[in-house]
């Protein structure tokens, strides 16, 4: 993350609720990203961390929340990343990536004659552990075990942590550029409530409602919603002065 990528979500972080939802492991996002005051959710959402400290978007000040859905696969999930190490080594360019609660194998850097190979090779790996699940992003194939939880699961669990669920008043707006952001965009659509926003250079088939080309495109929405925001107080009040003037 560049500092001013950085600056553009801390300024927001001070307006308004942001989480960071990422297929990472939480502890390594939060090494990208190093802001504390940030709601964190690894691996897919299954490690969700709310901070503890007083926020005025929260309806009461509690303790940290941390949420893990899927602890009791961590022994299958470290398991299986040791399979995978030794079974995709003969593959240049491949990277297994252990991301606590989920594994992804990327495949960027291989060469792309051998991507049907590599993906032989995972799943039959994945033949003896019937509880994990694979799926695919962008150049990577995601192992997860098999609950019903998502990134959209965990948008829905930070808006009822932050009090946010039943609230009309509250637009939530999830920007991803992932497959596995469809989930959180669905969720949005079918509650009615916010919007998602993909990040894309071309047009797919999607079930965000608007679209950003690049990340420099989120930096710049990101400034301008804290502009708007910083605008709208500045008329609030100069409507508070004028009342008591009044």
């Amino acid at each position: 993350m560049s500092d001013a990528m950085r600056d553009a979500v801390r300024e927001a972080a001070r307006y308004f609720p942001t989480a960071i939802v990422s297929g990472r492991c939480r502890d390594k996002v939060y090494n990208f990203v190093r802001l504390a005051e940030l709601y964190y959710a690894g691996s897919h959402g299954m490690d969700i961390k709310v901070p503890a400290k007083k926020s005025s978007f929260r309806k009461a000040n509690s303790k940290a929340v941390l949420f893990q859905p899927a602890s009791k696969f961590l022994p299958m999930i470290d398991e299986v990343y040791k399979t995978l190490l030794d079974a995709t080594k003969s593959t240049p360019g491949v990277k297994v990536e252990n991301n606590k609660f989920c594994l992804s194998v990327h495949f960027r850097c291989v060469d792309e004659k051998r991507w049907t190979f590599l993906a032989d090779q995972v799943m039959s790996v994945l033949m003896e552990y019937p509880m994990l699940r694979l799926t695919s992003g962008r150049k990577v194939l995601e192992i997860r075990p098999i609950i019903k939880w998502d990134k959209g699961k965990a948008m829905e669990f930070l808006l009822e942590s932050l009090g946010f669920a039943d609230c009309k008043d509250v637009l939530p707006l999830y920007i991803g550029d992932d497959r596995t952001d469809e989930d959180a965009f669905r969720v949005l659509k079918n509650r009615g409530q916010g919007f998602g926003i993909l990040v894309s250079k071309v047009p797919k088939e999607t079930s965000a409602s608007y679209s950003l080309r690049e990340p420099t495109e989120v930096m710049d929405f990101l400034q301008r919603l804290v502009e708007w925001k910083r605008l709208a107080f500045k008329c609030d009040l100069s409507r508070m002065e004028a009342a008591f003037a009044f």
